[in-house]
């Protein structure tokens, strides 16, 4: 199995060369962006693909692997059950072992305030056809058996799935190289190319490719790329640090998290750990910016996030990264091809220690490795999917808020219709860029 995650280490996969022309550039080789090629070339179009780093090096590799529907933002849920469908197609088509399984997504509920939370969704899963249900807490005993700890009750969808991010999103390139798509990797986009306003290339380290449409899924480094050419969102990223443990029994063949933890069984027999609603914030230039727009949910979970006095050397948000460059510069994506954040070590320690009690039959909980990545996100908590009505031909698909994983088929399939001019077929106003500056009121989506 391909060592986890992705990082600079891992040898180039793709290296070009890079084309003179193509339909679509897509900015970003992580799984919104590879999806978005591969549907785009399922359409005809020519895309290209440029990877400052590794294809999934950054956030695509580093999530916890679930690919679940329940608790998503009502104007999610459909592009979800969407994704749900297309990565049980796209399984068979990848010509890899991606560790795809129904395994189900277990929320577990800690007392009666938090199933009430859980069956104040309910309705959204009935809307869509969903086969989410509410459990006792008998059900979930027998769910878990092989856990020493008791749970009120549980939410559980059925339906969801599991697979190995840094083995899937890689395998999904590859089968979109396939079926015509290019990718390059250690290229950076520098900037855009226009014409009267509107797109009319994409400038990379390497030369420019001429092109009229292009689409940004650049991650934690959208904001930076988007302010170059006046263009400003409210997106901040966070650290979320992940432990791989050692193999240790089947106590639970799926994802499930509560009040403490997530779980989640690897294909190696391991089990991935995460803290549960814990994130670390470097603060920086943009987060200083973008304070008023985030007031509303850190007064809804103050202790949520932790905040940290200054981002590392090269981060998108650090205090020394460059904020403007000409397209001859050596730009900020070139000088950190892949964002790895160092693992919060007292975390690592914490959720082996609260694996260990809640399944101590299991022995002894060895860290096989331990990890993070910065997750990109805005106030919100929904992405922006969407036309960026200041530069006509670029199109905005980043504040994935960690959910980008899961959903990345789904919202690759939209993308490629906005690229087309083709029906999205679904209700994309929740995604709209303009909602940071129209007046709106921002709508929280449900943290679950």
């Amino acid at each position: 199995m391909t060592p986890f995650p992705i990082s600079e280490n891992n040898p180039v996969e793709h290296a070009g060369p890079l084309p003179p022309t193509a339909d679509l550039v897509v900015i970003g080789g992580g799984v919104i962006g590879v999806m978005t090629a591969w549907f785009a070339a399922k359409k005809g179009l020519r895309a290209v693909v440029l990877e400052k780093g590794r294809v999934a090096g950054e956030q695509s590799s580093r999530n916890w692997g679930w690919i679940r529907q329940q608790g998503r933002d009502p104007a999610e849920l459909p592009v979800m059950i969407e994704a749900n469908r297309h990565w049980r197609d796209l399984d068979p088509q990848v010509q890899a072992e991606i560790g795809l399984r129904q395994t189900g997504t277990l929320y577990l509920a800690k007392d009666a305030a938090e199933m009430a939370r859980f069956a104040a969704w309910m309705p959204y899963a009935r809307e869509h056809g969903l086969d989410t249900e509410l459990l006792s807490s008998a059900q979930v005993a027998a769910k878990i058996p092989d856990a020493r700890h008791t749970w009120a009750g549980a939410m559980w969808t059925a339906s969801d799935l599991r697979a190995e991010p840094w083995v899937a999103v890689p395998a999904l390139a590859r089968a979109a190289v396939r079926d015509g798509v290019q990718i390059v990797e250690n290229c950076a986009a520098r900037g855009l190319d226009r014409a009267a306003g509107r797109v009319s290339g994409v400038v990379t380290e390497r030369g420019t490719i001429a092109c009229e449409k292009v689409v940004l899924a650049g991650g934690a480094w959208s904001s930076l790329f988007l302010r170059r050419h006046g263009i400003s969102i409210p997106q901040l990223s966070v650290r979320a640090t992940v432990t791989a443990t050692d193999p240790l029994p089947d106590v639970y063949d799926g994802g499930a998290v509560d009040h403490r933890f997530a779980f989640r069984r690897r294909e190696d027999g391991g089990f991935s750990l995460a803290p549960e609603g814990f994130h670390e914030m470097f603060v920086g230039p943009d987060a200083f910016r973008a304070l008023r727009r985030y007031l509303p949910q850190i007064w809804a979970d103050p202790m949520g996030t932790a905040y940290r006095p200054a981002a590392p050397r090269g981060y998108p948000d650090a205090w020394g990264t460059a904020r403007k460059w000409a397209d001859t510069d050596v730009t900020p994506f070139e000088n950190m091809r892949v964002l790895n954040p160092a693992p919060n070590a007292r975390k690592v320690a914490e959720l082996t220690r609260l694996f260990a009690q809640t399944f101590p039959d299991a022995g002894d909980v060895s860290v096989n490795t331990a990890w993070a990545g910065m997750i990109d996100s805005l106030p919100d908590m929904v992405p922006v999917v969407d036309h960026a009505a200041a530069i006509p031909g670029l199109i905005i698909a980043t504040g994935m808020c960690g959910h980008g994983f899961g959903i990345g088929p789904g919202f690759g399939r939209v993308l490629a219709d906005m690229v087309a001019g083709d029906d999205l077929g679904d209700d994309m106003s929740r995604f709209r860029l303009s909602r940071f500056s129209d007046g709106s009121k921002l709508q929280t989506g449900p943290n679950l």
